[in-house]
């Protein structure tokens, strides 16, 4: 029911429309009344009525003033104002302040009515244009997210100009202007092994974590598998540090809420521009990269670690190496879930954590590489792939001549391994898509279809599954499944004689509004021009 509020300073004229008009019996709350535009604004503010009926000439402040100030703080409020004074002028200021309609006084009920009427179905039609929106906006959210993580991959590459950066940042509505800048790695796991990753506690916390970005002012970008990734922004250096200081001890305390997860964060160093995100990225990384070498939860800030490289000792005393960095586990830990991305952030801190001089010496550098060899392809067996594929990188003394050279062989031949671990997952995930297809296939007509529906019929969660779509098809899941379903529609649409509504339905839609505004959003025509074999400028298809 739409609520009507009436400004009006003759009680007589208040008092007549008012109660002259039975404004329930019609479909309208009368929610309030003002003698004045001063009185009235408050109570307008409070009660936000869908339409404001105002005289125009009043004491202290007029309708005009009234009308400014409405449309400044709540624009979808319709504005009628009544007036004895038929000046040209006035009709001027109200079209551009935006006013929906200028009557005349003296007014009777019954036309006020007919005007309010007319009004209502303007705003109704707002109201389901809105709802529309909202649901598409809702429904393109899986896009939404896959291009926000595109543009964190821009940012860190250093691959986009500046230029299309921010336009890319505008149509995320995401606001990358900063003085400074610094980049926070997080990765979230349950200890629970009887929940995944995402349930139950780990919910929580990214729910706690987004309302903490939002005070904060912290941009957040998803990395699947990898966890998270924070852009942390500052007028200066001084306000970067404590902000993130600030911050990073709101985050901790959130994480360390929760005794059944494991958490590992990772920071990078601070930057003055855009440009320079790569450097806090690869710093942060390495830092990051530790999650793999330390049990338990933990902070790793990157001006704390050691600098890359080694300490130039002439000789090598195995007193310097610490032994509770020789550790297959770690290795293994990495290959099972680390990324290619990460692999030279990794061998670099692992090396580095064996001690100064370790790697100056031939005689470590080669059993440390060899051991690393060993248990790559201890991995590579366990996966129930042919060792064969990798002979090509059979270890060689040759090849780890100085520590760059035994860090480049080591990061190469775990590459490698990685790389054939992704190939066998892409080639089980390949049938857990074709599924997920073949399950669209039948059940496209149902509205209710959605990635949670899919993600519980493949036993993935929704996250997982979405990436897994993406990677194998190049394109998100709601992006496919609108696909399908429009070319379904344009079959239709060509092939019988049903009307619109009814091949709404029969494609998953319900509200056939929904679906002329999102046949029309990605065919670039109504469903009506289609049919009568209009191409999308409008022009008779040849």
């Amino acid at each position: 029911m739409l609520k009507v509020f009436l400004v009006e300073d003759e009680y007589v004229m208040r008092e007549g429309i008012k109660n002259n008009i039975d404004w329930s019996s019609n479909g309208y709350e009368f929610c309030g009344e003002a003698s004045d535009g001063e009185l009235a604004f408050p109570m307008i503010q409070r009660l936000k009525p869908d339409i404001v009926i105002t005289d125009i000439k009043m004491p202290f402040m007029d309708g005009l003033t009234l009308s400014r100030l409405i449309k400044k703080e709540m624009p979808w409020i319709e504005i009628i104002v009544l007036t004895g004074y038929a000046e040209f002028e006035y009709a001027k200021e109200g079209i551009k302040i935006g006013i929906a309609q200028y009557l005349t006084k003296p007014i009777n009920g019954r036309d006020l009515l007919k005007e309010v009427d007319a009004l209502a179905v303007k705003i109704e039609e707002k109201h389901k244009e809105q709802e529309i929106k909202e649901k598409y906006m809702r429904e393109m959210q899986e896009n939404f997210l896959q291009e926000r993580g595109e543009l964190f991959r821009y940012l860190v590459t250093g691959s986009r100009s500046i230029a299309e950066l921010f336009d890319l940042a505008s149509r995320l509505n995401i606001d990358l202007s900063s003085m400074w800048y610094n980049i926070v790695l997080l990765h979230v796991q349950s200890m629970n092994h009887e929940q995944n990753e995402y349930s139950g506690s780990i919910v929580e916390i990214e729910q706690e974590v987004g309302r903490l970005n939002e005070e904060y002012r912290v941009l957040m970008f998803d990395r699947t598998t990898e966890g998270k990734a924070f852009i942390i922004k500052g007028d200066s250096e001084e306000e970067l540090l404590e902000i993130w200081q600030d911050y990073l001890e709101r985050l901790q305390r959130i994480m360390d809420a929760y005794k059944q997860v494991r958490y590992f964060i990772g920071i990078g160093v601070p930057v003055n521009r855009l440009t320079e995100l790569p450097a806090s990225f690869e710093t942060a990384s390495h830092a990051f990269a530790h999650r793999f070498l330390t049990n338990g939860s933990n902070v790793v800030d990157s001006r704390n670690l050691r600098p890359t490289g080694f300490l130039g000792d002439d000789g090598f005393d195995i007193r310097h190496v610490n032994p509770k960095q020789l550790d297959r586990s770690k290795i293994k830990e990495f290959l099972k879930l680390g990324d290619a991305q990460e692999t030279i952030y990794f061998v670099e801190e692992f090396f580095n954590d064996l001690g100064a001089s370790a790697m100056e010496s031939n005689l470590f550098r080669q059993y440390i590489t060899m051991d690393i060899y060993f248990c790559v392809m201890e991995f590579v067996e366990d996966l129930q792939i042919p060792r064969e594929e990798m002979d090509a990188r059979e270890f060689n003394a040759g090849l780890v001549q100085d520590k760059e050279a035994s860090m480049q062989y080591a990061t190469d031949l775990m590459n490698m391994a990685l790389e054939l671990r992704d190939k066998k997952a892409s080639n089980r995930y390949g049938d857990i898509v074709d599924e997920v297809m073949l399950y669209i296939e039948q059940n496209y007509a149902d509205e209710e279809l959605s990635l949670k529906t899919l993600a519980s019929h493949v036993n993935f969660s929704p996250n997982h599954l979405s990436t897994v779509f993406a990677q194998q098809t190049g394109q998100t899941f709601i992006k496919y499944l609108t696909e399908y379903r429009m070319n379904k529609a344009k079959e239709l649409l060509r092939c019988t004689g049903k009307g619109s509504s009814e091949i709404a339905a029969e494609v998953g839609y319900r509200d056939p509004h929904y679906f002329s505004y999102l046949f029309k959003k990605t065919q670039g025509m109504t469903p009506t021009q289609y049919r009568g074999g209009k191409s999308q400028d409008g022009e008779e298809e040849a």
